[in-house]
């Protein structure tokens, strides 16, 4: 029985999130369909363009994404200290982006006169609004359903187009994080739809590749921001530099099948993620396969599981892949 997600998140172990959608019956969102003989390669620039649509809007981050066939990836972190420094008028020139909100909140908006007995309605309006544009359901919700509206009417039919409800995992620390990047990006490569970061469509790792190139970031992505320090700008704590030429040899080994042959130059980068290569290699190849559940040492699912009162640590044997193995 799936669990609700609220026994899944808990923002005071972790702000990262891996999220997985994928799609119903036969209706696909890349490729060629060999019954009707239709393309739908341009619905994953759909999603990808809603996606970081959304990332603009919500207090949440893209940090990476992967639009596949038949489902998408997304890895993203949650930034509850943005949502709640946004002033009231900003959480509800957010909200106005998606939904037309109240009658109250369109008021507010314009600077027009709020009633006195109106004042109590717009607080409660303000506060759901600022709850939900941190909240990834609701982020979820937002590209999913316009994706499948626009599908459905092209498809001229009703009914469900993404399955019931996506799949959420808790990244527990810097090694789940960077390592679950890495499989989303890499989803392309492994499933031979690209040969070369460059080349894999409707990812962060090629918009990433393509910006590194001008000497740049992408601007709808969270940025890396290299080691952690005071004042620090918000980011993803390793180097940019670091990070792809470690994802792109990873990728050549998984396309070329050359198990364990990475150079020493990255095995540098991977010890400062307290990971062997070989540990490194497996989890960027089966992530999907390896965890079901929250990503991350011992001792952090420790942790996690004790914050959200779960009885049992499941999955604690996937934990042996994030610890140090030389």
């Amino acid at each position: 029985m799936p669990r609700p997600r609220r026994t899944q998140i808990s923002i005071e172990d972790t702000s990262w999130y891996h999220c997985c959608s994928r799609v119903t019956r036969r209706a696909l969102l890349f490729g060629d369909d060999k019954l009707t003989g239709k393309n739908y390669n341009h619905r994953r620039n759909w999603v990808e363009n809603q996606l970081l649509k959304l990332g603009g809007i919500f207090s949440i981050d893209v940090a990476a994404y992967a639009v596949m066939s038949n489902h998408l990836h997304v890895v993203l972190n949650i930034d509850i200290f943005q949502a709640n420094s946004w002033t009231d008028i900003e959480v509800v020139e957010h909200w106005h982006q998606l939904f037309k909100g109240t009658d109250i909140t369109r008021k507010f908006v314009k600077c027009e006169i709020i009633e006195s007995h109106e004042i109590n309605a717009l607080k409660h309006s303000i506060a759901l609004y600022r709850s939900r544009l941190s909240d990834i359901s609701w982020f979820m919700r937002c590209l999913n359903e316009p994706i499948a509206r626009m599908a459905n009417k092209e498809d001229n039919c009703t009914g469900h187009f993404w399955e019931g409800r996506f799949k959420s995992q808790a990244l527990l620390d810097e090694a789940a994080v960077l390592a679950c990047m890495a499989y989303v990006e890499l989803n392309p490569i492994r499933a031979k739809m690209a040969k070369t970061p460059e080349t894999s469509d409707y990812t962060s790792l090629q918009m990433r590749v393509k910006a590194a190139l001008k000497g740049q970031q992408p601007a709808k992505l969270l940025p890396f921001i290299g080691d952690e320090r005071l004042n620090q700008p918000k980011g993803i704590n390793f180097a940019l530099k670091d990070y792809l030429e470690l994802v792109d040899e990873t990728g050549r080994i998984i396309r070329d099948d050359k198990r364990g042959a990475i150079s020493s130059s990255a095995s540098k980068i991977l010890t400062r993620l307290n990971m062997s290569a070989d540990n490194w290699i497996k989890i960027t190849s089966d992530f999907g396969k390896l965890f079901h559940g929250p990503v991350g040492t011992l001792q952090e699912l420790t942790s996690y599981c004790e914050h959200l009162e779960k009885r049992r640590r499941h999955f604690s044997k996937c934990c042996q892949y994030l610890e140090t193995s030389r």
